[in-house]
C-alpha cells in the first residue's frame, strides 16, 4: 500500500518511463507455462506459451508502476561487440527450445499492438539499449527497467530503480540505491567490480579464477573498487593477490564485459514511446492469438 500511494505521488509529479527487457520476460513465461511440456497453441497449431505469460507479466507491472510512456527492448542475435571482445561470452548458452522460435516474431507484434516501441540493435544487447535508455531519458522521466536480470542494478541512480521479477507473478524486488545498498551493501557501480572478480557463469566469463562471490563482495566492500583493490595489494593476503596476479588480465577484461554500454545509437523520440492503447488493435491481435482470457486486461 505504502508503495502504491509512492507511485501515485511520482505520477503526479512527472512522466514515468517504463523500460521491459523483453527477452528476460519471454524466457520466463516460456518455462513458466509449458508444465510438463504441455505447450499452449492456437487451433491451428502455432505455440503461444510464452507470448501469452508475457502479455500477463507486461499488464502486471503497467498496472503496477503506472507508466507514462513504454519500451521494449530486445537482443538481436548472439554475435555482439561482447562476442568479439571474448569468444567464449555466452557460448555456454543452449539453443531455444523448438517451440520458443516462432515466439520471437510474434511476441513482438503483440507489443506493436499495444503501441509499444520494440528497439534493438545488431551487435549490442537488449541491457545496452535499456541502459542508453534509461540514461538518456532520466531527465524526461522517472525510470523503471522490468527484468529479471541482476546485471542492470548496475543502472541504478535516484532516477532509475530496476524492477527484478521474482517468482510468482506480481512479486517484484524493487532496487532503489537506498535498497541496494541495504540489501547488498554495495552502490551500483561495485556492481560491476563484483562481477569482474568472480566471473559470471550465466554468461561463460570467469574473472579471477579461485574468487567467488563471497569473497568477491568483501573485497570491493573493503577497498571500495577493483582500482583500489589493485593499489593495495600489499594489504591482501598472498593467495588471493597471487590470484589475482595471475589472472590480471582476465579481471580487466571480465570486468568490461560486466558493464552495460550506455552509448548505443537507438534513434527513438520520447514521445514516440507515449502509452495509449489502442483497444480495438490489441483485441484484433488478441484474437488472431486466441487470448480470450486476456481480454479483461485491457478492458
Amino acid at each position: 500500500m505504502e508503495l502504491q500511494m509512492e507511485l501515485e505521488m511520482e505520477k503526479e509529479q512527472g512522466n514515468r518511463l517504463l523500460l521491459v527487457d523483453g527477452m528476460a520476460l519471454l524466457f520466463r513465461a516460456f518455462f513458466a507455462n509449458s508444465y510438463g511440456g504441455s505447450v499452449r497453441r492456437t487451433s491451428t497449431g502455432v505455440p503461444v506459451n510464452a507470448v501469452y505469460g508475457f502479455v500477463k507479466y507486461f499488464m502486471d507491472a503497467v498496472q503496477r508502476f503506472q507508466p507514462t510512456h513504454v519500451v521494449c527492448c530486445w537482443d538481436m542475435g548472439s554475435q555482439t561487440f561482447r562476442t568479439t571482445q571474448f569468444e567464449g561470452y555466452k557460448a555456454n548458452r543452449p539453443s531455444a527450445p523448438e517451440d520458443l522460435i516462432p515466439q520471437f516474431d510474434l511476441v513482438k507484434e503483440v507489443v506493436e499492438s499495444f503501441g509499444v516501441p520494440n528497439v534493438g540493435i545488431v551487435g549490442y544487447e537488449a541491457d545496452d539499449c535499456i541502459g542508453t535508455l534509461a540514461k538518456r531519458h532520466r531527465t524526461d522521466a522517472q525510470v523503471f527497467v522490468l527484468s529479471g536480470d541482476h546485471d542492470l542494478l548496475q543502472l541504478v541512480d535516484d532516477r532509475i530503480t530496476v524492477v527484478i521479477m521474482k517468482k510468482g507473478q506480481g512479486n517484484y524486488a524493487i532496487y532503489t540505491p537506498q535498497y541496494l545498498l541495504e540489501e547488498r551493501q554495495l552502490t551500483p557501480a561495485q556492481i560491476i567490480c563484483v562481477k569482474g572478480l568472480m566471473g559470471d557463469t550465466s554468461d561463460n566469463y570467469p574473472g579471477v579464477r579461485g574468487i567467488g562471490e563471497k569473497t568477491a563482495h568483501k573485497l570491493v566492500q573493503e577497498f571500495g573498487s577493483v582500482d583500489g583493490i589493485l593499489s593495495n595489494l600489499d594489504r591482501v593476503s598472498k593467495t588471493i593477490r597471487a590470484k589475482i596476479e595471475a589472472d590480471l588480465d582476465m579481471l580487466h577484461l571480465s570486468r568490461e564485459l560486466a558493464c552495460i554500454h550506455c552509448e548505443v545509437p537507438v534513434e527513438l523520440e520520447f514521445s514516440t514511446s507515449n502509452w495509449s492503447v489502442n483497444r480495438a488493435q490489441v483485441v484484433s491481435k488478441f484474437e488472431e492469438l486466441e487470448f480470450r482470457s486476456l481480454m479483461a486486461l485491457i478492458s
